[in-house]
C-alpha cells in the first residue's frame, strides 16, 4: 500500500474497476458453465459489497492500492467466482477447485510482493485477511452440503470472534505474531479444497482435524488476550 495522498474521486476509481472486473468473471462463468439466477445474484452481491467495503477503507486511509493489494484484488475476483459457483449449486466441482486453489496459492504471493516493494500496510493486511476469511466461509458452506452443518464452524468461527469482540473490548487487543496461527489458517483452506474435490478417502476425518486445529488456535489466542487484557477501570466491567 502506497502512502501518497489522492483525491476521493481518484481513490474510488480502482475499487470500482475491480468490481467491474468481477462482473467480467461472472460473465465468463455464465458463458462456460451457465450460472443460474442464484449464482449471478451471489456474485453480483459479492462484487458490490467488496467494492463498497474496499472503497470505504481506501478513502479512510487516503491511500491508493499498492502492488500487493492488486494481487489480493485479483484473488478477490477468484473468490467471487467461487462464491457464484457455490451459490449456483450445479456440478462445478472441477472449476471450483481450480479457482479456489489458485486463490489460495496467490495468498503466498501478495505478502511477498508487499515486503519486496516496501508497500506493506495495515489496510493491505486487513484486506488480505478478509478475502481469506470469506473464501473459507464459502468453501465451508460448500463442503457442509456433503459432510454436515458442523463444517460451517470452520468458516463461521472467525466471524463469531469478531462479533464477540463488539461486546468484549478485551478481544480487540493486538495479538503477537504467530507462525502457528498462519499455518493453521492456511490448513483450513487447503483442507476444504481437498474435501471439495472428493479425492481424499476420509474427508470427514480430514476436515475434523483441521477444525480441531482451528479451535486450538482460537482458544490459545483468546486465552492470551484474557491474560493480557488491561485492568478494567474501577466501576466499569471488563466487557
Amino acid at each position: 500500500m502506497t502512502t501518497l495522498h489522492h483525491t476521493p474521486a481518484r481513490l474510488d476509481t480502482e475499487p470500482a474497476a475491480w468490481a467491474g472486473g468481477q462482473l467480467v468473471v461472472l460473465g465468463l462463468l455464465g458463458s462456460t458453465v451457465g450460472l443460474g439466477p442464484l449464482g449471478w445474484l451471489a456474485g453480483v452481491a459479492y462484487a458490490v459489497a467488496n467494492q463498497a467495503l474496499l472503497g470505504g477503507a481506501v478513502r479512510r486511509a487516503r491511500t491508493a492500492l499498492g502492488p500487493a493489494d492488486r494481487v489480493t484484488s485479483a484473488r478477490g475476483l477468484l473468490v467471487g467466482g467461487v462464491t457464484a459457483l457455490v451459490a449456483d449449486g450445479g456440478d462445478h466441482t472441477a472449476l471450483l477447485v481450480v479457482l479456489a486453489s489458485v486463490a489460495l496459492a496467490l495468498d503466498f504471493v501478495d505478502g511477498r510482493v508487499a515486503r519486496r516493494t516496501g508497500t506493506a500496510s495495515a489496510l493491505g493486511a486487513r484486506f488480505d485477511m478478509e478475502v481469506d476469511a470469506f473464501l473459507i466461509l464459502v468453501l465451508s458452506a460448500h463442503v457442509a452440503a456433503d459432510l454436515g452443518p458442523w463444517v460451517l464452524v470452520v468458516g463461521a468461527l472467525r466471524y463469531a470472534f469478531v462479533a464477540a469482540s463488539w461486546g468484549w473490548a478485551w478481544l480487540r487487543g493486538a495479538l503477537p505474531p504467530s507462525r502457528a496461527r498462519k499455518v493453521v489458517a492456511a490448513v483450513q483452506g487447503v483442507t476444504l479444497v481437498a474435501a471439495a474435490s472428493g479425492l481424499p478417502p476420509h474427508p470427514t476425518v480430514l476436515v475434523g482435524l483441521a477444525l480441531s486445529s482451528l479451535l486450538w488456535s482460537f482458544g490459545r489466542d483468546i486465552a492470551w488476550l484474557w491474560r493480557n487484557a488491561p485492568a478494567p477501570v474501577e466501576g466499569v466491567s471488563r466487557g
